[in-house]
């Protein structure tokens, strides 16, 4: 059996204790086993790191920049390979792997434009002869803790922006799809990225410790679930640690009755049901406005769900493919029969979805609630599946206060022809990334992505300027050149610029 293991600056030959299997969600067998690390491995990871690290930082950002340019190539040279990994060990689609580690590229493409954003300030002539300038440096180590939902986008999002800033940077993804994130760290070396300053460590939960405790480690980001988001947060902060943490979410689309309804319906049934409903940007919550809009919607709807094609991840014909694990799949189960015990009315079921060949596979069909409440557990929670709720409100008012209340607040979207509506919109509701007639608002690589309330801990977002500020720190020098003559003053008060 195939066996992953570490990404590693020095050769380790010492043999794993414990070790996690990884699924083939197509068919439901185990591909692959990898070696869970511990805190001694991450000892010497960190060693290697700090070893190189400043000879990294000492490198001139155009040189970084060089080593990001020669990373895209690679990557794009062998994107193929990458994506077909992605989804043999994901389950989703080859197309929307494929996607998914283009929107890692386009954080490197930001990357490479690295001198430009770390230039610092200057002031000539802040007081009498003197000047002051700011300038950052990196923070030293960092590291990043991925999920299993996006094993190429979101490594790149952290790995990128700390090491192009001139930062040592240890990867720790998940257990359940790994082989990417040690793919890419072999083209980052091909690409000149010098051994030590990229490193990727295997674990569960005592992997995730030892990175939070370690000392030398400055610096955390995190994306996952809201209740370990906030462990994270706590922990790493508690240790000393700067840490963005990323939760969940439970994005909202409003939908107005001046609507196209017809690319509602697209748009949602990318939105919710791609990727098998697998994304902290999903859409599950549609809410349309007066109950014209609702009849209407939901006769669209049915048709166009009922439509879909569930299939292995190499199908080209399939909109989306198996969710990742077994017990994942009995997850999103469990809460389809909890929609069910709570009133909701199941208009089309996914449970019990059998695929031809591959019956063993991890599949969910496509469920439509309709007539959720607000009290509802399973409109509280993230089901993180192929599951689209319908929340009818009967104001616009009403509509914005349900993102506006939820305890997620990572996306949402307002479909409507009314530029007016629009604009209130994105004032008032209490939401981090909003769109408008856009179903999945991810930022693009230069602006940043980040949620509200129990999505997001800390004070930073993900990429773009928020992401070179959280991997780096300002140094401010105040500079005075006298010309020889000595003061006959000494200073006694604090000085002034005056």
């Amino acid at each position: 059996m195939r066996e992953i293991s570490h990404k590693l600056a020095f050769a380790h030959d010492t043999q794993p204790t414990r070790y996690s299997d990884v699924f083939d969600p197509n068919n439901g067998g185990v591909q692959a086993r990898v070696a869970l690390g511990d805190a001694a491995l991450l000892d010497l990871a960190v060693a290697a790191a700090k070893k190189a690290q400043p000879a990294w930082a000492a490198v001139n950002p155009q040189r970084r920049a060089r080593v990001m340019f020669n990373f895209k190539a690679l990557v794009e040279a062998n994107m193929d390979e990458l994506a077909h990994l992605l989804s043999s060990e994901h389950g989703k689609v080859i197309a929307d792997s494929k996607g998914d580690i283009q929107r890692g590229l386009e954080v490197i493409e930001f990357c490479c434009g690295i001198p430009h954003v770390l230039k610092g300030e200057y002031t000539q002539g802040a007081g009498p002869g003197i000047d002051v300038y700011s300038f950052r440096q990196p923070i030293g180590i960092g590291a990043g803790i991925t999920p299993f939902n996006f094993p190429g986008m979101i490594p790149l999002w952290m790995s990128g922006v700390a090491i192009a800033t001139g930062n040592a940077f240890i990867l720790k993804p998940s257990e359940r799809d790994p082989s990417v994130p040690v793919r890419l760290a072999e083209l980052f070396l091909e690409a000149g990225l010098p051994e030590g300053i990229l490193q990727v460590v295997q674990g569960d939960k005592e992997m995730v410790d030892a990175i939070l405790d370690h000392p030398d480690i400055k610096g955390v980001s995190f994306v996952g679930s809201s209740d370990i988001a906030h462990y994270v947060y706590n922990r790493g902060v508690a240790a000393g640690k700067r840490v963005q943490a990323m939760g969940g979410a439970k994005n909202h689309g409003i939908v107005m009755p001046d609507a196209d309804l017809d690319q509602v319906v697209n748009d949602l049934s990318g939105a919710a049901f791609g990727s098998a409903g697998e994304r902290c940007m999903a859409l599950p919550v549609v809410v349309p406005v007066g109950e014209k809009t609702a009849i209407a919607l939901r006769e669209k709807l049915i048709p166009a769900i009922e439509a879909l094609r569930v299939g292995v991840s190499t199908d080209a014909e399939a909109h989306y493919g198996p969710v990742v694990t077994a017990a994942h799949k009995q997850k999103i189960e469990n809460w389809i029969q909890t929609g069910v015990d709570e009133g909701a009315e199941l208009v089309i079921d996914g449970r019990g979805f059998k695929l031809q060949g591959h019956e063993d596979g991890f599949f969910v069909g496509p469920t439509l609630f309709d007539h959720v409440t607000t009290d509802m557990s399973a409109y509280k929670e993230e089901i993180f599946g192929p599951v689209l709720q319908m929340v009818r409100a009967e104001s616009f008012e009403e509509a914005v206060s349900l993102p506006s209340k939820h305890q997620y607040g990572n996306g949402v979207a307002l479909f409507t022809r009314n530029g007016h509506a629009a604009r209130e919109f994105a004032a008032r509701v209490d939401v981090g990334m909003v769109g408008i007639n856009v179903p999945i608002p991810v930022p693009v690589a230069y602006h940043t992505f980040g949620g509200w309330k129990r999505s997001a801990f800390g004070d930073t977002n993900q990429h773009g300027m928020e992401g070179v500020k959280f991997w780096t720190k300002v140094k401010t020098v105040t500079q005075r050149w006298p010309d020889g003559g000595a003061s006959a003053d000494s200073a006694f008060v604090i000085p002034t610029m005056g």
